[in-house]
């Protein structure tokens, strides 16, 4: 690990994944805490982890379940608890996310067999989602047990779904399957993003509908650097981590990771190695995280550490040492004239390139 990410070793690192791989269930499933409910959100990140971190069988694992676990709409329950469902209900970025996942996964591994068995599970996925925007482009975020939608669409959650659709048009090219309508979608979503602020639910308290736009792609460059420019003094607390809301002295690990990663996309490589080395402070010796702290009096609130906190951490450490497929996941990059292609893993049936913005073009 270079240097300026000394905040967390490579041994730290492998016991920060060994931690969430103790909380994995015998059939797959992570939870965010041993005995609490799974989110497939969650549980994605927590996968993806497990991969940067090598563990990759016990990544496939979490994939398989996931398979199990889809609905015959290609959707999944928004929460499980003891092999069970608990929340009925359809959210649509905890849907689209599996994809993201999928891409990562093969990206890691480089494993064309898993791509191909997963892509009826991906392209259900994003069809199941898709039956959910709208015509200005942005997603409503959620639809009841009974399939009925939930009128309203999220920032953040539209901006995952941003991202989501990217990776899955990676997959499908990759496939050679054709994905010029999911692309389409994606274009006319990045456009709400971009253009239509009220086409979304107004949560400005929350730092996640700040940097996850930038994060995810759909703003990028000037325009990126300026909108964190304006709220960072809003969330952002020196020396500490970022705020989960803007009214509020409580700081979290997540949301400090998940900015990490949005400056490391942007370049700014010196800013996210600062931040990233706040969150030492909030490691258990386990190697999980806690969830955050209030200040000035540094409490531990909510006394609790999940699997998917770690996992940001170690994402974002994935993205800072910048040497594998899967830390660029988030980056953004210039096309250049003519654009310089990077192989990406191949095998039977598996041909393609990825350009330098994140794209990928058939070989």
């Amino acid at each position: 690990m270079p240097p300026e990410v000394a905040a967390l070793s490579a041994v730290q690192a492998a016991r920060t994944a060994r931690a969430i791989a103790s909380i994995q269930l015998p059939d797959g499933c992570i939870p965010w805490e041993d005995g609490r409910h799974t989110d497939p959100w969650n549980h994605v990140e927590a996968a993806m982890a497990l991969d940067v971190a090598g563990l990759h069988q016990s990544a496939r694992r979490a994939y398989r379940w996931l398979r199990g676990q889809q609905r015959s709409d290609g959707s999944w329950a928004a929460g499980y608890r003891d092999g069970r469902v608990e929340a009925g209900f359809t959210d649509a970025n905890f849907c689209a996310y599996a994809v993201t996942g999928i891409w990562h996964h093969f990206l890691a591994t480089g494993d064309c067999d898993f791509l191909r068995a997963t892509w009826q599970m991906a392209e259900a996925a994003v069809e199941c989602v898709l039956t959910l925007q709208q015509p200005g482009g942005e997603v409503w975020w959620a639809r009841d047990e009974a399939g009925r939608p939930w009128p309203g669409a999220l920032l953040t959650s539209c901006s995952s779904i941003c991202k989501s659709l990217e990776c899955a048009a990676a997959i499908a090219t990759c496939l050679g399957r054709s994905c010029r309508a999911w692309r389409t979608c994606r274009q006319r979503l990045m456009t709400a993003i971009r253009e239509r602020p009220d086409a979304f639910e107004p949560k400005p308290r929350w730092a996640m509908d700040w940097y996850y736009p930038i994060l995810c792609g759909a703003i990028r460059g000037a325009e990126a650097d300026a909108r964190l420019a304006e709220q960072w003094d809003a969330f952002v607390v020196e020396g500490l981590g970022v705020r989960c809301v803007a009214d509020r002295s409580w700081m979290t690990v997540a949301e400090s990771a998940e900015l990490v990663m949005t400056l490391d996309a942007l370049g700014r490589r010196l800013d996210a190695t600062r931040v990233f080395g706040w969150l030492s402070p909030l490691r258990a010796r386990d190697g999980h995280y806690w969830t955050g702290v209030t200040f000035p009096d540094g409490e531990l609130w909510p006394e609790e550490r999940p699997t998917w906190t770690s996992a940001a951490v170690l994402l974002a450490a994935d993205a800072l040492q910048g040497r594998s497929l899967t830390s660029g996941l988030f980056k953004h990059f210039e096309r250049a004239p003519g654009g310089h292609l990077v192989e990406l893993p191949r095998g039977p049936g598996i041909t393609a390139q990825t350009d330098v913005d994140g794209e990928v073009a058939s070989a």
